[in-house]
């Protein structure tokens, strides 16, 4: 199920971005074409004047049919009955075109009647030294047309794109976006197969081990119930420390178990009201069963805090912080479980004396398999799952987790937890 539902999610977005991609795509032709519209508006308007001007002054009168012509994209015509100078012209052009704010660079040319042929303007140029801009471009002639001048934008593509910079950024920027997607898609499968071969390697491997592991713990109570084994103090304390040994090797296996079948279908947690100062009673006790000589005292204003959480596994993740502090420490443990109401908050703050953790590795320790490399870690047995678990648990129920070193020694766990009367 969640399987198809990441696979329509993931259709869903390239689709998206794919759509919007092509709309940009499309968008962009459209405005380009507008462009080109308006500079051949603008050139038509300024070739007008143009010719309107060179009329100026003489007893010819200005044709009643439009005496310009678009011959393509980039090349016009202009009918002039009537002989002008060059010079003359090329002012005329540049003032009309400076006028219609047409910023390219163009070429004019002229036709002579009397010598049948072509006379070639100039290529001017907006942004080089005319010195710079020494071009030749064929201008045929017009079978129709005695006077006349042509104008031709040989940069047109190129100035239409400089003017539409914005759309090309913005399609570029959603090229990227759509590769980075992609990127992303393609390393969000690649992490989930991996993480899928993980999980299931560590449930072939935990499985593996619980066959033998049962069958050592079945042996050995049975051994440890045998007459000679109890008559015989050092067999029986072999036998009950392969026991103990084994009973650990099991608790951690099933952790890890939980832990895996945890990241492929969430914890189910059987939320009911329960009075959380008894439930750490409980814990403590088991923690003082297993750890003698810790030291552990509640703080409370109150024995009637209720909260609406899942008891097993609330009880589990105060037991999991308790053994940790006990753990963690290298002289008489003494832990505090101080309890706070503020601010419609419950705060549970979980105080020892241990060794503490380096402020760079602080964020770390709810992690996945992370453990901390100090001076006790390789006294101690795990797999650092035990403060993952912690937060999971606290994730599911919407709590905040949170662990800084005290000002002495040691660490100190918050737990805030909603809290209603």
């Amino acid at each position: 199920m969640k399987i198809n539902k990441l696979n329509s999610i993931i259709v869903l977005g390239l689709v998206a971005i794919i759509s919007i991609l092509v709309a940009q795509l499309l968008w962009t032709k459209e405005a380009f074409t507008i462009e080109q519209k308006k500079l051949s508006q603008k050139a038509h308007i300024a070739l007008l004047e143009v010719a309107k001007k060179l009329y100026e002054g003489t007893n010819h009168e200005l044709p009643a049919q439009n005496p310009v012509q678009k011959i393509s994209n980039d090349y016009y015509i202009v009918n002039v009955d009537n002989e002008f100078e060059p010079d003359i012209l090329e002012f005329y052009l540049k003032t009309e075109f400076k006028k219609m704010n047409i910023t390219t660079d163009f070429e004019y040319a002229m036709y002579n009647c009397q010598s049948d042929e072509m006379i070639y303007g100039d290529y001017i140029s907006l942004s080089k030294k005319k010195a710079e801009c020494k071009k030749t471009v064929f201008f045929p002639k017009h079978k129709n047309l005695v006077y006349y001048f042509a104008v031709r934008f040989p940069n047109e593509t190129t100035y239409l794109f400089s003017s539409m910079r914005f759309w090309f950024v913005l399609s570029i920027m959603l090229i990227l976006i759509l590769l980075i997607y992609v990127y992303s898609i393609f390393t969000l499968l690649q992490q989930k197969k991996y993480s899928e071969l993980q999980r299931d390697f560590i449930n072939n491997m935990t499985h593996e081990f619980k066959t033998p592991l049962s069958s050592i713990l079945i042996a050995s109570k049975y051994l440890s119930e045998q007459n000679p084994i109890k008559d015989d103090k050092k067999l029986y304390t072999y036998t009950e420390i392969i026991i103990n040994q084994s009973n650990k090797l099991n608790h951690h296996i099933e952790k890890i178990l939980n832990i895996a079948k945890s990241d492929y279908t969430p914890l189910e947690l059987k939320k009911e009201n329960v009075l959380i100062v008894p439930v750490i009673e409980e814990a403590i006790e088991n923690i003082q069963l297993k750890y003698p000589e810790a030291i552990i005292q509640i703080e409370s204003s109150s024995k009637e805090y209720l909260l609406h959480t899942d008891v097993f596994h609330f009880a589990n993740l105060v037991y999991n912080l308790l053994d940790n502090a006990v753990k963690y420490c290298n002289k008489k443990p003494e832990i505090t479980i101080r309890i706070i109401e503020e601010n419609s908050v419950l705060k549970l703050e979980f105080i020892d004396n241990g060794i503490g953790i380096s402020t760079k590795k602080l964020s770390f320790i709810f992690d996945k398999f992370y453990r901390v490399q100090n001076e006790k870690s390789n006294e101690v047995n795990g797999f650092g799952l035990g403060l993952y678990y912690v937060k999971e648990i606290c994730s599911l129920q919407n709590w905040k987790i949170k662990a800084e070193n005290n000002t002495e020694n040691g660490v100190t766990i918050t737990l805030s937890i909603p809290y209603k009367k």
